[in-house]
């Protein structure tokens, strides 16, 4: 293999330079693609605007009519199975398999697959949901509404990113966690409240950065530490004495309490990433990690680069791959694969393996030697839902992949997208503000117009409004169990939501106090306090040595670099 020089090439998107190391033409050479075309922010965006987590429906399964909740709108023209449909031997995708047309782009093609094959409502792993039908790319839930990116879940509710994670409520990025409410990268702890980076931990309310503690409120940068209140030791009769004061059943002391954290914790140093035990590795939220360079929100990942929410160990020797785990290897420019899936290129929804050598492909279960599928499950030698033999697989493919570099893929803004680049964006499934991308790249329909992808306009929903969020009760004591009937205006966006039953329950449980911001409006406020999914050269604010961070430089985070962060905390 030669060793190549680093190049500076420009993105045909945004038209900004971006690097390839020597490491990375070692990668896509590993992989048999081609440099990319897109710098890596904008393969990001791209990946994400074909992922819809939480803009959801109403409409019928195109097979049984029966009434759905899905992630594909009504005016999409599509069909639409519900999960029982869609997981049943009532259907073959190979039905629905077409010729390979060489007049034709390869992708116009994909793009009529899309319209001719049914669809899964929501991406879960169907069969093993128990009274969980308000979940996606969620499996093995029970009694969980409103969980997304999930595994393993019982009695949750309003969850993001988790795993293994029971009576639980408004979270994003916890595991193996028990009894937590409104909790921001925690780990192995319970009883977590108004709380982030906590691991290892139990009993804490509106605390930051704890590893090994107990009975802490108001805490950051502690470990191993008992009965602190912002970060001042006291007796066990002390503690619960002070604690009970703070009142957190009510609403109006919460909130205060929020405020009063949030200066407290501006005074403390912050480490440049979010991360343990890693060797050689960059980003932030990276745990037991080696050789994972610029990636956010992964555990025990080996070689990999460009990568997000990869939360179900292990992987290796993977690129700009969004979402799951779980035994994935070689795996480029994909989103939502993992079981055990190996050699995936440029695909979405891809798991259940063994599933090996899959390209330009969306939900594919348990299927190998794949190119341009949709839908299928345990195929071989398959291209466009064409079951081939190996040696006319291996022709077709070869001949595709040349007329897709002769005759690249010309978008409205002039973008092509040969062999090797992701799918463009006409593509997605979602008009660009249902999607993920959304979240991380906020954009205007203007904007998102200008750049030339699809806006969808919000429909006038027909909810009766009952209560203004302002007259709840303040205590969480004083809320009757009629709370669950009225239709509630969010004090943030005015939107409208409930209270649902089970999440009535743990709130009293938890003894704290009805939420007065819907769901989405909560979501965002919690993905605020994350760090973003970008990385900046800054440097130490005590040492001054120059460090690689999420923490944007005009933020007013005291951020240290490792070494001077362990000195001063550990």
């Amino acid at each position: 293999m030669n060793v190549m020089s680093p190049e500076t090439r420009v993105c045909q998107n945004c038209k900004q330079e971006f690097r390839i190391e020597p490491e990375d033409f070692a990668f896509y050479e590993k992989m048999s693609v081609p440099p990319p075309t897109f710098c890596p922010e904008c393969r990001l965006q791209r990946r994400l605007a074909f992922r819809n987590e939480r803009s959801l429906y109403k409409r019928k399964c195109d097979l049984c009519g029966k009434d759905i909740i899905t992630m594909h709108s009504p005016d999409k023209p599509r069909k639409v199975y519900c999960g029982s449909c869609w997981w049943s031997d009532k259907w073959d995708a190979s039905e629905y398999a077409m010729d390979y047309d060489s007049s034709r782009s390869f992708f116009e093609q994909f793009k009529e697959l899309q319209e001719r094959v049914p669809f899964m409502a929501l991406i879960s792993e169907y069969p093993t949901l128990i009274n969980s039908d308000y979940v996606s790319h969620t499996g093995h839930a029970k009694d969980s509404y409103f969980v997304f990116n999930a595994d393993y879940t019982e009695n949750c509710h309003y969850l993001n990113l988790t795993n293994n994670t029971k009576e639980c409520m408004d979270g994003y990025s916890t595991h193996f966690t028990e009894l937590s409410y409104e909790i921001i990268n925690v780990e192995k702890s319970y009883n977590v409240h108004f709380s982030e980076d906590i691991e290892s931990s139990h009993n804490i309310y509106f605390s930051k950065n704890l590893t090994g503690c107990s009975d802490c409120f108001g805490c950051i940068n502690l470990r191993n530490k008992r009965y602190h209140i912002f970060n001042e030791p006291y007796s066990a009769e002390e503690y619960k004495k002070k604690v009970q004061e703070f009142s957190v059943g009510s609403f109006a002391s919460v909130n205060a309490l929020r405020e009063r954290v949030r200066q407290f914790w501006q005074k403390f140093p912050r480490k440049s990433l979010h991360g343990a035990h890693n060797i050689n590795s960059s980003g932030d939220y990276i745990y037991h990690c080696k050789n994972v360079k610029e990636s956010y929100l992964v555990n025990e990942g080996e070689d990999m680069k460009f990568c997000q929410w990869i939360k179900m160990e292990p992987v290796k020797d993977a690129y700009d791959y969004i979402e799951w785990g779980a035994g994935a290897e070689r795996v480029y420019e994909c989103i939502t694969a993992g079981q055990g899936v190996a050699d995936v290129r440029m695909s979405h929804a891809i798991w259940m393996g063994p599933a090996l050598d899959i390209e330009y492909s969306m939900y594919v279960l348990t299927s190998s030697h794949v190119f341009g599928c949709l839908g299928i499950r345990k195929k071989e030698y398959c291209i466009l839902n064409k079951e081939y033999s190996k040696e006319e697989y291996e022709a077709l493919r070869s001949r595709i992949i040349a007329d897709m570099n002769a005759r690249p893929y010309t978008d409205i803004k002039g973008r092509k997208f040969p062999y090797g680049e992701f799918f463009p964006y006409d593509l997605s499934l979602f008009d660009y503000n249902e999607s993920s991308a959304q979240d991380y790249f906020r954009l205007t329909k203007e904007q998102t117009l200008e750049r030339g992808w699809r806006w969808k306009d919000k429909e006038n929903t027909a909810y009766q409004i009952t209560k203004q969020a302002a007259d709840l009760p303040d205590h969480i004591n004083d809320a009757l169990d009629t709370i669950v009937k009225e239709i509630i205006a969010c004090a943030s966006c005015g939107r409208a939501y409930r209270i649902i039953k089970p999440e009535l329950e743990l709130l009293r449980r938890f003894g704290l106090p009805l939420p007065r911001n819907c769901f989405e409006c909560r979501h965002q406020a919690r993905l605020a306090r994350m760090n973003p999914m970008r990385f900046y050269d800054r440097v130490c604010a005590k040492c001054g040595m120059a460090i690689r961070t999420a923490y944007p430089p005009e933020r007013s985070e005291i951020v240290y670099c490792e070494q001077c962060y362990q000195a001063e905390v550990m």
